[in-house]
């Protein structure tokens, strides 16, 4: 039997590319099926540019379609003047001509209970409380909760440290358990007053001393945050997060 690699969504019928078979080189979905067109188009606010293979994905074709039911506002926001679906993912072409998913414009993501998270809303509340000087939520399809990745406020940390006359580098403190109930417990309460449902709060924080930057490749050029490079850099803390809570 031959298993083949796909990629699309229910506004295009299903497949927008199909690996062939006997292809067997990885991280890719195939070049475009042959009723339909694709292009890439620019998103400049996180550094995509179609010019350089690299921007979100857009289709148009018979298996597009003609719109969601009785909501012309949501179509709009979809489809375009000239009849191409603008799918929110960001794609990147390959020599061979195949497409690779590299990343997402708006970074929704779905638990495997169901429930979608909106990771930057989150981030905005988190971002709030006086011991966090950065944060990055993460989470996964096949996972029912979230996590995040924090970077502590050294001044505030320091300072509380030395009024609970704990001692040490802010790399010491990150790996202090008090430290992080602490951050998390402060965290939870921004949520909870902010109106986050439980799903949308995180179950566990790794404590990073060190800021994103865009010298480490975690953040653009406009101080953006690159939430790919972020999950693989951190894949390691991420990992043993989710072994923790499951």
């Amino acid at each position: 039997s031959q298993i083949v690699e796909g990629y699309g969504q229910t506004e295009c019928t299903a497949p927008i590319t199909l690996t062939v078979q006997g292809e067997h080189v990885p991280e890719h979905v195939g070049p475009p099926v042959s009723c339909c067109c694709v292009k890439l188009v620019d998103v400049p606010e996180m550094e995509y540019f179609a010019s350089q293979g690299q921007g979100e994905v857009c289709v148009r074709g018979t298996n597009v379609f003609q719109g969601y039911y009785k909501d012309e506002e949501k179509t709009n926001e979809v489809l375009d003047s000239e009849g191409w679906l603008h799918t929110g993912d960001v794609g990147m072409w390959q020599p061979n001509g195949t497409l690779k998913i590299i990343d997402r414009k708006k970074h929704i993501f779905k638990l495997s209970q169901g429930e979608y998270i909106v990771p930057e809303k989150i981030e905005n509340i988190y971002i709030r409380s006086q011991y966090v000087q950065q944060v990055f939520v993460c989470g996964e399809s096949l996972k029912s909760c979230i996590v995040a990745i924090v970077v502590p406020d050294v001044d505030v940390i320091k300072c509380w440290a030395s009024e609970n006359k704990i001692p040490g580098t802010l790399s010491v403190l990150c790996a202090h358990p008090e430290v992080k109930q602490l951050i998390m417990d402060d965290m939870l309460v921004w949520g909870k007053e902010s109106g986050l449902r439980s799903f949308e709060q995180v179950k566990d924080i790794y404590l990073h001393p060190d800021p994103f930057s865009v010298q480490n490749g975690l953040l653009t050029p406009t101080f953006k945050t690159k939430r790919p490079q972020l999950k693989q850099y951190f894949k390691p803390q991420i990992e043993d997060m989710y072994a923790n809570v499951t």
